[in-house]
């Protein structure tokens, strides 16, 4: 493993060190900006608390691309007490079971330190997504307090990465691994590395920052996810080049900037793996950029366990292929080198080509000819 691989997986375990559920992403925001200082790039903070990064490049009129990935995953939210224990609502696609008793959980205090409880039952009619929980050494809290399932933060097992969050903190993690690349090594055109909040809740930090056109209106977007295994888009098989979710389907100027960096490091002589599948088992950034008129396109890392739903009910750690993060840090890394040149596909020379002959093949036997 050489020193980028190293980092990227270091920077994924501090993010995972930091529970994060939809408006409480404080302390993973705070590993970001920490991470950020230490590569010296330049970032902000927009009203609603996304954070957008800076990797300048070196052709003012290069297209800017994106990249972009929330901070939150799939929890509950502490909101009220009943008879002694607390009423918790989910906040996310958290998986059935979760509203059962006796799931262990984690109550997130605003030092960071956790508190051990599980889950007592429903709390109310289904609808409202509501679970009793009561925490192992009862005492009074302030709330709404952030609850999280108590998983591994990180566990590397062989070649796989167990996280109680790899959807989405791996996406932020691979973001940051490429943006370190590009700021030792400048890019043609400027790079943002983008981390939203309250994804999981209906893509609220991204649209409201899609909204805002902080971004220039012509950046090419790169949302870059953990999402469920589909065929041809396997564990372990790279990197999937998204090019749609259950809502939409992308953007093909977008997507050439991924395409092109494919073919690149393809063409190495340590080749390259990668995968291309509309993943329709949920919705994700680039559709919220996409309704607001920029140029979108997904990156997906496949996910194991998605949203800590595992087979059987259990609820269990998320986890994803190390090579399949690595991998889609380093094609971040030349998609971003390519912008200039996205539309010289193999693809695009093909059709662009035509064999000789059939041009006047077709004209002499056209119909009424």
């Amino acid at each position: 493993m050489d020193e980028e691989q190293r980092q990227a997986l270091d920077f994924l375990a501090r993010l995972a060190a930091q529970p994060a559920v939809a408006f409480h992403e404080g302390g993973v925001a705070s590993a970001v900006g920490s991470i950020l200082e230490e590569l010296g790039l330049s970032f902000q903070e927009d009203v609603y608390g996304n954070i957008i990064a800076r990797a300048p490049g070196r052709q003012p009129d290069c297209a800017p691309l994106a990249l972009v990935a929330h901070m939150d995953h799939p929890g509950f939210e502490a909101v009220a007490t009943h008879d002694g224990y607390l009423v918790c609502e989910a906040l996310g696609g958290v998986p059935a079971a979760s509203f059962e008793a006796a799931v262990p959980l984690h109550v997130i205090l605003a030092d960071g330190r956790r508190l051990p409880a599980a889950t007592a039952g429903r709390c109310g009619e289904e609808e409202l997504r509501q679970t009793l929980a009561r925490l192992a050494e009862p005492q009074p809290l302030e709330l709404p307090r952030p609850v999280v399932f108590d998983l591994p933060d990180f566990q590397v097992d062989g070649d796989l990465i167990h996280m109680r969050a790899a959807d989405d903190l791996a996406g932020c993690g691979a973001i940051l691994a490429a943006l370190a690349s590009l700021g030792s090594n400048p890019p043609p055109g400027d790079v943002f590395g983008v981390f939203t909040r309250a994804e999981e809740v209906g893509l609220i930090g991204a649209r409201l920052l899609a909204e805002s056109g902080t971004l220039p209106r012509d950046t090419l977007i790169v949302s870059v996810e953990s999402s469920r295994t589909l065929p041809g888009a396997e564990i372990g098989g790279g990197p999937v080049i998204r090019v749609g979710d259950a809502g939409l389907t992308f953007n093909a100027d977008a997507e050439a900037a991924l395409r092109r960096a494919l073919e690149t490091l393809q063409a190495r002589p340590e080749g390259f793996k990668a995968q291309r599948q509309l993943m329709s088992g949920g919705v994700c950034e680039a559709s919220a950029f996409a309704r607001h008129g920029y140029r979108a396109t997904g990156l997906a890392f496949p996910l194991g366990n998605y949203h800590n739903g595992a087979p059987e009910g259990r609820i269990e750690a998320e986890y994803i292929h190390i090579a399949d993060y690595v991998a889609g840090a380093r094609l971040m890394v030349e998609a971003a080198r390519r912008v200039p040149d996205r539309e010289d596909t193999g693809f695009q020379r093909r059709l662009s080509r035509m064999p000789d002959g059939f041009r006047d093949r077709l004209m002499d036997t056209r119909m009424g000819h």
